[in-house]
């Protein structure tokens, strides 16, 4: 008879948790809805958005369950999907399968992505799409962007970004890792760690030591494709959260790399990257109660935009939106979280995953404190 009871309990529950949760689904369509009428976005905006949503909805969301679980998701196939319409190209060049649009569609994209039901999967594809190609469509070679950029869009390759390490975090500037030149190669040594989608990428965006010089003007980009004798893959990382996301740490011992995968100039390597972080995208989720800090950030990263598609230096502006974005979900997700009680402590709500997930936000990119002095 009791054990009638709790099962019946558990069953109501469960009913309780899907109503509220599709209710909160229903809120959010309709404030994105809603951000369409804002000044940045136009009907051909909220197109790309509706194309995004089907794939998220038929192709990502079914399966985060499984990912979460198996802690990776199957880059490859995700990102050939999300490549075949368009989605790893949005701002990049049309020449190498971009859509050469403007940075308004990437911020309506990211927008859309955080409609995935984790936050592992948008933060793999914002390193593809913001962090390890930027630099490259920038500056790269014409060969260079055929040989690496071009699968990138398209979702052929997975990329990955190798400047964090060991005792080298968000302090870029005393990584240790060396490329030195002999002949007519690069010789590769030393380390990465943190490294998102480590396990399956095809190449590496790593930033290493060129010179013993001032350590913002002795280090440069390459492109480091990761099947190279030298190149091991020491291990999986365990993370709090980010779980569908797989996180590597990679050995580097004497990989030998051709000059001309260097990406730009040489010992342009750290200022070349710090513009990529300045222009990291925003992920947040909203709550009743504040509502009115998630619109002033909104309406602040807008404006970032806008002065950021007129040409205009916006480093403050996006160190201001990197810094409040982080904090706010924090403080959002944690308010949830208390608003579900003791079930929003389990697996069975979506509430959870986001606060595992999003704490990340403070962290990676760039911690608060390096926005706070970089402001």
């Amino acid at each position: 008879m009791a054990s009638r009871l709790w099962t019946r309990t558990i069953s109501s529950a469960k009913r309780i948790v899907s109503n509220r949760l599709y209710s909160s689904v229903s809120i959010q369509q309709k404030e994105s809805s809603d951000n369409f009428k804002e000044r940045i976005f136009t009907q051909e905006h909220v197109q790309l958005r509706q194309s995004l949503q089907k794939i998220i909805e038929k192709d990502i969301n079914p399966h985060v369950e499984q990912w979460e679980k198996e802690g990776i998701f199957p880059a490859h196939e995700v990102f050939k999907k999300l490549g075949d319409a368009g989605f790893l190209g949005v701002t990049k060049p049309t020449e190498y399968g971009g859509l050469g649009l403007d940075y308004t569609y990437s911020v309506a994209v990211a927008e859309e992505l955080g409609n995935i039901s984790c936050g592992g999967v948008p933060m793999a594809i914002g390193v593809q799409t913001d962090m390890a190609t930027p630099a490259l469509a920038r500056f790269g070679s014409d060969a260079l962007k055929k040989e690496f950029l071009a699968p990138s869009i398209s979702g052929d390759y997975v990329a990955c970004l190798g400047v964090s390490e060991v005792g080298s975090g968000s302090d870029v500037a005393s990584i240790q890792t060396k490329a030195e030149k002999k002949g007519g190669d690069y010789i590769i040594n030393g380390g990465k760690m943190w490294t998102t989608s480590g396990t399956q990428a095809d190449w590496m965006c790593l930033l290493a030591n060129t010179s013993d010089g001032p350590a913002h003007m002795n280090k440069s980009l390459f492109c480091l494709p990761m099947k190279l004798p030298g190149v091991t893959i020491a291990k999986k990382i365990g993370k709090m959260g980010m779980w569908s996301s797989d996180t590597a740490q990679i050995f580097l011992e004497d990989v030998r790399i051709p000059q001309s995968y260097l990406i730009g100039d040489e010992g342009m390597g750290f200022t070349y990257q710090m513009i990529q972080f300045q222009e990291e995208r925003l992920w947040g989720c909203a709550a009743s109660e504040c509502m009115t800090e998630v619109e002033l950030l909104r309406s602040l990263l807008y404006r970032a935009v806008d002065q950021y598609v007129q040409g205009n230096d916006v480093t403050k502006y996006a160190s201001m939106c990197k810094l409040k974005g982080g904090r706010l979900a924090r403080e959002i997700i944690d308010k949830c979280l208390q608003y579900w009680g003791g079930m929003g402590y389990t697996d069975e709500v979506l509430i959870s995953r986001l606060y595992r997930d999003n704490r990340l936000l403070s962290i990676g990119g760039g911690a608060d404190e390096v926005m706070l002095s970089i402001i």
